[in-house]
């Protein structure tokens, strides 16, 4: 099947999936119908169908990750949501609780760890020069006196993905809280949360699901729903939003209490569509496909390849450090109208299901080219 010809590619050679995935040329019809036509269309009031675009993005993450709707709750972004897991948990209101994440995880969650938790707070790092990739280097961290562990599923900047298994086993053994981050991997690495359960899981859908910003969301394990007391709440927190009595607050008795007041609809409507098209061909053909294409630039740039060559422990993001020559590949990319970027490790490359071997080669061809 030719993926190509379901986005909206500009022609352009896109390999910025890690940063924004490309649009369905679906995607502006799909919104005209479910956001737009109730409120042009129509003298009624349009929040009885945008709400069903709420069902229905929540629907799709079941889809997307087996699990029930149930267990989701839509989110503006991965900080908000963090924050409002912290601040939900009682548990982390004792003293001398011990909190681990690493200096790879992307620099806003370390913010709002910061920033919420309270004094009595101890944030450890597993540091960044440590293989995130290897589970002995997270064992000697998970020590019995830790309390949560943040786990990114994959690392932006260095092409890795974190041991999930083995992490969430022995956090597991040891009573540990889990906060696991998919900003990197929903989409191109399979998640399965009958299998893998977190206690809790943080996602967007800008990147790998095309799904552009603002369509961000958050899965509660059903066991730590109960204790979980949010208090960043709005009306859509409430058992019964319609119930209208400022007297009167319980909690959704679903993760829907992590949700707030008057919510936003636009990016979901857009998300949603993308979800269900990623959901059909499902993460693990998407990650087939992704691992093929950076094998390919594997080979010609052996030594240039700075992230993982093992696959069990490398993203859908490669990595190459030209050293010197970075600059010049960089603009002899850009002249050749293919996008990537780079960071302090190197030149991010990120090829999706709507990239083919022509693009790649089209980008070697590019690299060894370059003055």
């Amino acid at each position: 099947m030719n993926f190509k010809n379901d986005f909206i590619l500009s022609n352009t050679n896109y390999l910025l999936n890690h940063s924004v995935g490309r649009p369905l040329i679906t995607a502006q019809s799909a919104f005209q119908d479910a956001f737009l036509d109730p409120w042009q269309n129509s003298g009624r009031e349009p929040w009885g169908a945008w709400l069903t675009i709420i069902d229905d993005f929540r629907n799709a993450l079941g889809k997307m990750f087996n699990a029930p709707m149930t267990e989701f709750c839509p989110q503006v972004n991965l900080s908000s949501a963090l924050t409002k897991v912290l601040m939900s948990l009682e548990v982390l209101q004792k003293k001398s609780v011990v909190i681990l994440l690493s200096e790879s995880d992307f620099p806003s969650m370390g913010f709002a760890f910061k920033k919420t938790l309270l004094e009595h707070c101890e944030l450890r790092f597993i540091a960044k020069e440590c293989d995130i990739t290897d589970i002995d280097v997270w064992q000697s961290h998970l020590s019995e006196d830790v309390d949560l562990a943040f786990i990114s599923h994959a690392y932006s900047n260095t092409g890795e993905q974190a041991p999930l298994d083995d992490i969430l086993s022995r956090c597991q053994n040891l009573n540990i809280l889990t906060i696991l981050d998919i900003a990197q991997s929903a989409g191109i690495l399979p998640l399965d949360l009958q299998k893998q359960r977190p206690d809790f899981m943080l996602g967007s859908s800008v990147k790998w699901l095309c799904g552009g910003p603002g369509a961000a969301y958050l899965w509660v394990n059903p066991k730590r729903l109960e204790e979980c007391k949010p208090k960043d709440v709005g009306w859509f927190s409430h058992e019964n939003p319609f119930e209208f009595d400022i007297h009167h607050f319980d909690y959704h008795n679903s993760a829907l209490k992590f949700w707030g007041g008057t919510p936003s609809i636009t990016p979901f409507a857009i998300a949603t569509h993308s979800i269900e098209y990623f959901s059909d061909i499902g993460a693990l053909t998407s990650r087939k496909h992704n691992q093929k294409l950076i094998d390919l630039v594997a080979k010609e740039f052996d030594s240039e390849f700075v992230s993982p060559k093992d696959q069990s422990k490398r993203s859908g993001t490669l990595i190459l450090d030209f050293k010197d020559r970075q600059e010049s590949i960089l603009l002899a990319l850009h002249n050749n109208n293919i996008s990537v970027d780079s960071r302090s490790l190197g030149i991010r490359i990120s090829p999706h299901i709507y990239n083919d071997e022509n693009d790649i080669d089209q980008l070697i061809s590019a690299i060894k080219n370059a003055s």
